[in-house]
């Protein structure tokens, strides 16, 4: 049998590669511009629901956090932690539009969560261990590398089982929630972050416990199933969703900006 004409290989394989690449690109500005927005918000989160454990709340709510953390640490205290998030967004988002699938889930990288969960609880650490001034925290490679020191490296999957259920469940509800809806963004933001909420609020509690919550050495780490028994016993549905009301505030132009970005460039550059 003769072989394929070589032009016809070529007309069949370099579309498909140019569309991944251009696919690739787009969801990374895409959620790299959405990240560097919802920063302050997404670290409100984190801190609030890093207290649910908490005999007394630092925070009476997101507003007192947002305001605590502009009086005490300024602008670059509400983007503490942006780094890791923002190389996990552009692989995060990249897969997600690339794909289209729950492949995504597969290398969705939980470290780079749990780097950026430290290091939004680092102020919040108790005296003489937060490492003030605050110029002097650690920043993302120094945790990184504390982590492996400390625990190897399977503690940069700590949290791991409650971040898929999270991105499993979460996933499947934006997209459907973007095909199926005329103000797709704003629907597929709050879908993806109430489906599972529960599961995230419990992966920020595991990742912040040792700095906020230290437990003795030799003391066993902490378990999804155990943590979230521990957070409803002590605040029942409420504290599960901690931080829920400004992650849906935020999700909404969010989740909005990034199919924004991402449909204009692929309108503008996306034909062949």
């Amino acid at each position: 049998m003769d072989a394929p004409e070589p032009s016809t290989v070529s007309a069949e394989t370099d579309p498909m590669s140019i569309r991944a690449l251009k696919d690739i690109s787009f969801g990374s500005i895409a959620g790299m511009s959405s990240k560097v927005f919802e920063h302050p918000f997404d670290l409100t989160k984190v801190r609030l629901q890093s207290q649910v454990l908490d005999a007394t709340a630092r925070f009476d709510g997101p507003i007192d956090c947002l305001v605590q953390t502009w009086k005490k640490e300024g602008l670059r205290g509400l983007y503490r932690g942006l780094p890791a998030p923002i190389v996990g967004a552009m692989a995060e988002n990249a897969s997600l539009f690339w794909t289209y699938t729950e492949f995504q889930n597969a290398i969705r990288c939980t470290p780079i969560e749990l780097v950026k969960c430290k290091m939004q609880v680092q102020m919040l650490m108790a005296p003489g261990l937060s490492g003030s001034p605050f110029h002097k925290l650690p920043g993302p490679i120094s945790v990184l590398t504390s982590v492996i020191r400390t625990t190897g490296f399977r503690g940069l999957w700590l949290g791991q089982t409650a971040t898929l259920i999270r991105e499993t469940g979460g996933g499947a509800a934006w997209f459907a929630s973007k095909e199926a809806s005329a103000v797709s963004g704003a629907a597929a933001g709050i879908a993806y972050n109430v489906a599972l909420f529960p599961a995230d609020t419990v992966k920020s509690t595991i990742q912040t416990e040792a700095e906020l919550r230290p437990r003795a050495p030799g003391k066993p780490g902490p378990t999804f199933l155990g943590t979230f028994r521990a957070m409803y016993a002590a605040q029942g549905i409420k504290g599960l969703y901690a931080g829920c009301g400004i992650t849906v505030a935020r999700a909404i132009p969010s989740s909005a900006l990034i199919f924004l970005i991402y449909d204009g460039l692929s309108k503008r550059y996306g034909s062949q």
